[in-house]
């Protein structure tokens, strides 16, 4: 369970920190090609979503590598798979129902890491 966790938190993390760091240095326009949603939503709002995810992609790291707080691996996973319902929430509100597919995928990969993480307690 370990090994599993361990591979779908790389995965997650690294997925989260590219995208999520993205959103948080990046300007609109250098955004639009990736998200076609950044003209829907105020830049702050674009901001947090990119601070969360890059959080989260920490939180699923940083707690089980040092061994403080290892219950914050499982809290981050949750707060993930809530970013991935919000995201498809947008798309579905903006029509973009065939957009909604890596939203799924994320969503069910940070939920077998909340799994995952609770060997880790």
């Amino acid at each position: 369970m370990h090994v599993a966790y361990w591979f779908v938190a790389a995965l997650l993390a690294l997925f989260y920190v590219y995208s999520g760091g993205k959103k948080v240095l990046q300007d609109r326009e250098a955004l639009r090609p990736m998200t076609g949603w950044v003209d829907a939503v105020p830049l702050p709002l674009v901001r947090v979503v990119g601070a969360l995810e890059v959080l989260g992609a920490l939180g699923l790291l940083l707690p089980p590598l040092t061994g403080v707080a290892v219950g914050l691996a499982v809290a981050a996973a949750v707060g993930l798979v809530l970013v991935q319902v919000g995201g498809a929430a947008l798309h579905l509100s903006r029509g973009e129902v065939r957009e909604i597919g890596l939203n799924l995928v994320l969503l069910v990969l940070a939920l077998v890491a909340a799994w995952l993480g609770t060997a880790l307690v």
